[in-house]
């Protein structure tokens, strides 16, 4: 049995299975006799008291705004990686997908806000079908198996990368409160010290976590949103241990945290968001111009954006196809970026903060990416050779 779970999770679409469980189990136990249970678990208070700082928030928030700033945190330690060694460390690697990322948040924002214009309380949440879920996209991927050619795992890998240093951009830029300029201060103060640490090459991770906390806790209490603390500290870790060249404290810290990462704090975060309670929600519901308009961002905008700023970019001669690939397997790959579940999920909870008056934007969410999901496998299943050869690619990493 042990065999068995340790084989499950070294799959690579493990991650994204275990998500697809959390959601749909939030989603059961929202519309059972368990409701109450749900609501009272996802709202119990948790107090930290030290001294006069206090943190009073309930179980949800300290899952969105604490535990995921652990999940920024490793996304901050892939995108230093992929600058620094990675699929981005090459100007004429990164110039296709940075375009197709780019094309893949504006269209669906615009198609967003074309359908809420008119209302300008909605305009808050166009943002939301603008990011990709990197773990049920690549998820999805691979359960084509080996007839996926490894130029267009990295194309789809490249497109999620950009679109999470969009969305971190978007968090920070637009998605921040009252800002608290004493908070951010201290903030600021755990920079150089962060700084020295890392030019001075010290490799253990306690000293920097204990500078990351400090900045984390003034980072929540600035009114900029916590877990771009996260993306800070991990800018900081060192790339490499000079005393011990073998070894890169950021890989060493990125395969420790996978795990956590994949198969807790983004179960655990899918559960606490994705229980939509479907009592007395019906067709007029999931019509209404935020849901349908999400679902049409992440399902219309995203595909075309992608296709046409590909299309644009090849035909201007700034860059070439994948290796292997056509325009099929790339619209196939763009149905793909569709599904925008997790940071969909979090950015719809910064822009409406529960404040939804007769509409749920988890409901165009979850349709939007189910939609895109199953387009993208139909369409790559269909137009993938059954006799692809490729080499192995580490997806667990990302």
């Amino acid at each position: 049995m042990f065999q068995k779970l340790k084989k499950f999770f070294e799959y690579e679409a493990a991650g994204g299975i275990v998500l697809a469980i959390a959601a749909i189990a939030a989603m059961i136990v929202a519309n059972s006799p368990l409701h109450d249970w749900y609501e009272s678990f996802i709202h119990a208070p948790v107090v930290v008291q030290i001294g006069s700082l206090i943190i009073d928030k309930d179980a949800h928030h300290w899952i969105n705004d604490g535990l995921m700033a652990i999940f920024f945190f490793l996304v901050g330690l892939e995108l230093k990686r992929e600058v620094l060694i990675g699929e981005l460390s090459n100007i004429n690697q990164i110039v296709l997908p940075a375009a197709a990322a780019i094309g893949g948040m504006i269209a669906p924002a615009l198609v967003y806000v074309a359908f809420n214009h008119n209302n300008p309380e909605y305009l808050a949440g166009w943002a939301i079908p603008a990011a990709t879920d990197i773990a049920f996209a690549i998820g999805i991927l691979s359960l084509l198996g080996s007839r996926v050619p490894n130029s267009l795992k990295i194309f789809l890998v490249s497109i999620a990368i950009f679109d999470d240093i969009g969305a971190i951009l978007i968090i920070a830029l637009f998605y921040t409160s009252d800002l608290s300029f004493v908070s951010l201060a201290v903030a600021g103060l755990c920079l150089p010290f962060l700084y020295l640490l890392n030019k001075r090459n010290v490799t253990s991770i306690t000293p920097y976590l204990i500078f990351g906390i400090i900045m984390w806790i003034a980072v929540l209490k600035s009114g900029i949103h916590a877990t771009l603390a996260g993306v800070v500290l991990a800018l900081f870790i060192p790339m490499v241990n000079v005393d011990d060249p073998e070894h890169s404290p950021l890989e060493d810290l990125e395969h420790d945290l996978h795990g956590t990462v994949a198969f807790a704090i983004l179960p655990l975060f899918a559960f606490v968001n994705a229980g939509i309670s479907l009592q007395g929600a019906g067709f007029g519901q999931l019509l209404h111009s935020v849901p349908f308009g999400i679902a049409a961002g992440l399902f219309i905008g995203k595909q075309v954006g992608i296709m046409l700023m590909t299309w644009a970019i090849i035909k201007a001669g700034m860059a070439k196809l994948p290796s292997g690939t056509d325009f099929k397997q790339i619209y196939g790959v763009s149905l793909l970026c569709g599904v925008g579940f997790t940071m969909s999920l979090f950015i719809s909870g910064l822009a409406f903060s529960g404040n939804t008056d007769g509409f749920d934007p988890r409901l165009g969410i979850i349709l939007g990416s189910i939609i895109s999901g199953i387009a993208g496998y139909v369409l790559l299943k269909r137009t993938l050779k059954d006799d692809v050869t490729v080499s192995s690619l580490d997806l667990t990493k990302l």
